[in-house]
């Protein structure tokens, strides 16, 4: 269980005067119990209405249809007809709401057992329904670049899995880590190119790119010849493969220098 810390959150407000709802010290055991459905339940009273993962999905939908700067404690409140105060009864604030969002589309963990039978095959598969979640929520990549998150089972699900299928490589439990590290980074760079891609915008991009390089093509040789040579044309039918390849040909190369480097071996 994590230690109980306070942090600050965003100040975008909330019902009340003064400080608002969502400048307020967070208790991140509470976020952590709310993620694992480990929170207190009421004894008494009338059954809750609601639930944090109905409001979860809602805002995921909202997400999905505006963008995570539309969701809002109001606005989702407004979709089941309470008001903002009603939904704090089972969500303490916005930061949460957007930990419940992210735990919610990341699902159960991928399946990797049809993959293939090597590590290669199923790191491979599991980056691409990575992919795949980003590109189907593209408010994801804000969301997780805001700071780093309580995660919920079905986050450490993804990581364990991927953990799981680097295990052959023998490889320490560090570099492993590493190696998840660059596999995400590649599946979330590759999103936030689609996410970003206006095909306008391009076209006359390479248009005024053009025309300068055409004036100052001395000044810039290595761009203008790689230009020239097609380096910025139609991109790889399968840019995940490309970049993967790379990353899983360093790996391989990591692996074969350990194997290397028994007892006498040169480093």
């Amino acid at each position: 269980m994590a230690r109980t810390t306070t942090t600050r959150t965003g100040t975008s407000g909330g019902p009340g005067k003064g400080r608002g709802r969502e400048d307020r010290p967070r208790d991140l055991r509470a976020s952590v119990a709310l993620l694992w459905g480990e929170q207190e339940q009421p004894t008494r009273g009338p059954k809750p209405s609601l639930t944090p993962a109905r409001i979860a999905g809602a805002a995921v939908a909202l997400a999905d249809a505006e963008g995570l700067e539309a969701v809002s404690m109001s606005k989702v409140a407004a979709g089941f007809e309470v008001s903002a105060m009603a939904l704090y009864r089972y969500v303490p604030g916005k930061a949460e709401l957007v930990e419940l969002m992210v735990e919610s589309v990341s699902a159960e963990r991928p399946d990797l057992s049809s993959a293939g039978p090597g590590w290669r095959e199923a790191i491979t598969a599991w980056a691409r329904v990575m992919l795949g979640v980003y590109r189907a929520h593209p408010w994801l990549l804000s969301a997780v670049a805001m700071r780093r998150q309580v995660m919920g089972p079905n986050q450490l699900g993804w990581l364990d899995a991927a953990l799981a299928a680097l295990e052959p490589t023998g490889l320490t439990a560090a570099q492993r880590h590493q190696v998840f590290l660059l596999i995400v980074g590649q599946a979330r760079a590759l999103a936030q190119q689609s996410a970003d891609f206006d095909p306008e915008h391009d076209r006359e991009w390479g248009r005024l790119t053009g025309e300068l390089l055409d004036r100052h093509a001395a000044r810039f040789p290595a761009l203008t010849r790689a230009i020239a040579d097609g380096a910025f044309g139609a991109p790889a039918a399968d840019p995940l493969a490309v970049g993967l390849e790379l990353i899983l040909d360093g790996v391989q190369a990591l692996i074969d220098r350990e194997d290397g480097a028994g007892p006498g071996a040169d480093r």
